[in-house]
């Protein structure tokens, strides 16, 4: 395969080399790790001279790389983190002491993949993938977290052996890739353990296949409500953690909302006290962390007339964390859902459990090629509940026109579905990604 810049049309912007890998390798999702392996080993053929944790699971990998992430820094060391997908920027999959990779810097790794790939084929996501190692491989880091894109095992993030991989949980989703029950599924994710090594496992009750696989690899094995755990303060202020050896820790509550970032929150702090010996974290950082982290679109609330409320929950488990987050947030007014899906999901699963919570119902689509018609989504959702208002739009533009337009300044907009959608919904309001949340 020639690339642009052999062709003697040099790639010279972020978006330019974005565009040829989407254009010119047409691959969609082929999970395997034989090829980014090989180009791999042609980019950086030592291994990472720092400690590397992996995260995977369903839901709630991004929330646990930002608390490490947060955590780490609050320590005193230098990060380098690899989440994926973005919001509003490309480069915020990337981030080297919590600042997203510079565009100048971006495209030099970008044609270092391109030089040592030679006629080797490499998909949009293991193209970037390879971009992050290699950028991380040359920052001089101290720690490096990184996020699974999808399932585990095929992943092209686990090309890379983990010191210690963290599973937090293991939902339906992505099935035709994965498997079509959670047992499946978790087989999968646990693909991102490594022999004799810690495996966190932040779910009270996974699927048997998970803990089994991390036994049979003789992996240190530690399971949210078994090996360790938490317990909420009376005041709902705080909380405290427990660990194997029988140490507590009172800890604030975490920035992030809702209830399940309290199990993330505990599955972290597992990873820190088992990666302590390379990576001492005082009690104090963990505290500072917990109450610095951010992570834009996952119930992020943003006050204004009216309240904007972003969340990326796009499978039936994120859904129900969501509700939750609504019941407990209580605002004043009526709610409007601005909602988009992508093809392979299944939108009933991710709308039954706000039914009751949603008074008018925007449906749309994205411009995303994977995206599900919005007539598709409006068939699969118009027998869900009799009552439920639904409008439909041709564009997400103007679905959060037309809920902006119905909405009183003391109603919210809750936007959900896809990461697509968030994005347009950051961008009409003015790309406020990084608030508090």
């Amino acid at each position: 395969m020639v690339s642009d810049v052999d062709a003697g049309a040099p790639l010279t912007s972020v978006d330019d080399w974005l565009s040829w890998q989407q254009t010119r390798n047409r691959m969609g999702i082929v999970l395997g790790l034989e090829r980014v392996a090989e180009v791999w080993a042609r980019l950086a053929p030592e291994p990472f001279a720092c400690p590397v944790v992996t995260v995977g699971g369903t839901n709630g990998k991004g929330s646990c790389v930002a608390l490490l992430e947060a955590v780490y820094r609050a320590a005193g060391y230098r990060t380098g983190a690899y989440t994926s997908p973005h919001l509003l920027r490309y480069n915020e999959r990337i981030r080297i002491d919590g600042a997203e990779i510079g565009d100048a810097a971006l495209c030099a790794a970008f044609a270092r993949v391109d030089a040592a790939r030679g006629d080797t084929p490499l998909t949009y996501f293991e193209f970037g993938t390879l971009a992050a190692l290699d950028l991380f491989a040359r920052a001089q880091l101290d720690v490096v977290v990184l996020e699974v894109g999808l399932g585990g095992r095929l992943d092209a993030v686990n090309l890379i052996d983990a010191d210690l991989a963290l599973v937090t949980t293991i939902g339906l989703d992505h099935t035709a890739w994965l498997g079509e029950d959670r047992e499946r599924i978790a087989v999968e994710k646990a693909g991102i353990f490594r022999p004799g090594r810690p495996a966190i496992i932040g779910e009270q009750a996974p699927p048997a296949t998970l803990r089994a696989q991390a036994e049979r690899l003789g992996c240190q094995v530690y399971q949210l409500g078994r090996e360790y755990g938490w317990l909420a303060e009376g005041d709902a202020s705080g909380w405290s953690w427990r660990g194997p050896d029988g140490r507590q820790y009172a800890l604030p509550s975490p920035l992030l909302r809702g209830r399940v970032q309290y199990d993330n929150a505990a599955a972290v702090v597992m990873a820190l006290r088992c990666g302590e010996a390379r990576l001492p974290v005082p009690v104090n950082a963990i505290r500072q962390g917990l109450q610095r982290v951010q992570l834009p679109g996952r119930f992020q609330v943003l006050p204004g007339s009216p309240t904007w409320i972003l969340d990326v929950a796009h499978n039936g488990e994120a859904a129900d964390a969501l509700a939750a987050n609504l019941r407990a947030w209580r605002g004043g007014g009526q709610l409007h859902a601005v909602m988009a899906v992508l093809a392979d999901k299944a939108p009933q699963a991710i709308a039954a459990p706000l039914v009751g919570l949603i008074d008018r119902w925007h449906l749309t689509q994205t411009s995303d090629p994977r995206a599900m018609p919005v007539a598709q989504l409006a068939a699969q959702l118009a027998g869900l509940e009799s009552s439920m208002s639904l409008r439909t739009y041709a564009r997400v533009e103007e679905a959060l026109a037309g809920a902006a337009g119905e909405a009183a300044a003391e109603d919210a907009i809750l936007v959900l579905g896809t990461f697509t959608a968030v994005e347009a919904a950051l961008r009409r309001i003015g790309g406020r990604s990084r608030t508090s949340i």
